[in-house]
């Protein structure tokens, strides 16, 4: 038999078949994925040591707190720092007035926000986009600018020491939410609203009855960013209230400390329990908030 007629052809061995090429860009894809997901395993990690650490120390004396080496799992577990260090704060009063802040926070950025953003998205004007880029620059204004000209306002009015300074402004709209509910409500058809108008809807018929149930996945996003915000609040009610009986947790939390300069297990209990109900709320609620996120911006 002659030997050339078994010979791979010169283009075959330059060329290698299809099928090993796809098999090596496969390969090639699940390494870069499999990279991408032990980034992100390690920054997760790296991220949630401080919590970790705070659950840990919640749980022990303040000697085995500061003993080095660290000890991360305390072989003896003090529960007890929990309710003591509640009882002592009066948890119950300072929860009570940081959800009544929250949410009158929440619910008016929530419906503030979406009537200026419906207005701005589907009503034409003269002078609308200049308005609309007035808004956006007072995004650029930081509180401290604007901190002691508002205090003299409330003062002058007769608001200091009252929550009025901390959630009537939440009825007036947030510039960021009224942004990013704008981009939403700009990717829904017009359709609707012309459907709605032949039907005999007027304007607040539309805003109410089509936009807003539409918009939930921008509207959830709007919830939890406010919610947070309030929750976590600290300089103003810090200007604005003397009180303690007003006080949220984040000022609660404040006194406590400096009450117990020494007790860090009952500071990190309480810190503990104050961080639990904003990350059950994101935990809850992630999905939503993705979409909203993903699906503002679309349409300028």
């Amino acid at each position: 038999m002659n030997n050339s007629s078994l010979a791979v052809p010169r283009s075959v061995a330059q060329h290698p078949l299809p099928g090993a090429s796809s098999q090596r860009r496969a390969w090639a894809r699940r390494l870069r994925s499999g990279m991408g997901y032990l980034l992100m395993i390690l920054l997760g990690i790296l991220f949630l040591i401080p919590f970790f650490w705070s659950v840990s120390s919640s749980l022990k004396n303040d000697t085995d707190i500061f003993i080095f080496p660290p000890v991360w799992i305390p072989t003896h577990a003090l529960w007890s720092n929990y309710p003591e260090a509640l009882s002592y704060m009066n948890f119950d009063r300072l929860l009570r007035n940081t959800l009544v802040i929250a949410l009158l926070n929440t619910v008016g950025t929530l419906f503030s926000s979406a009537f200026v953003a419906y207005g701005f998205s589907r009503f034409r004007f003269k002078g609308r986009d200049i308005l609309f880029g007035l808004l956006l620059g007072t995004m650029m204004l930081p509180f401290q600018v604007t901190m002691i000209p508002l205090f003299l306002l409330f003062q002058r009015i007769g608001w200091l020491n009252t929550y009025y300074p901390l959630v009537v402004p939440a009825f007036f709209g947030n510039p960021f939410f009224v942004f990013l509910l704008r981009q939403f409500f700009l990717t829904l058809p017009r359709e609707l609203e012309e459907a709605a108008r032949v039907d005999g809807a007027n304007p607040l018929q539309i805003w109410w009855r089509i936009i807003l149930p539409l918009a939930y996945p921008a509207l959830a996003t709007v919830t939890i960013f406010s919610f947070l915000g309030s929750w976590n609040e600290f300089l103003m009610p810090l200007i604005y209230l003397t009180d303690q009986k007003l006080y949220p947790l984040s000022l609660g939390l404040s006194v406590f400390k400096s009450s117990f300069t020494t007790k860090w297990g009952y500071l990190m209990a309480a810190s503990v329990t104050m961080t639990l109900p904003p990350l059950l709320l994101f935990f809850a609620t992630q999905r939503y908030f993705v979409r909203g996120i993903a699906l503002t911006g679309i349409k300028g």
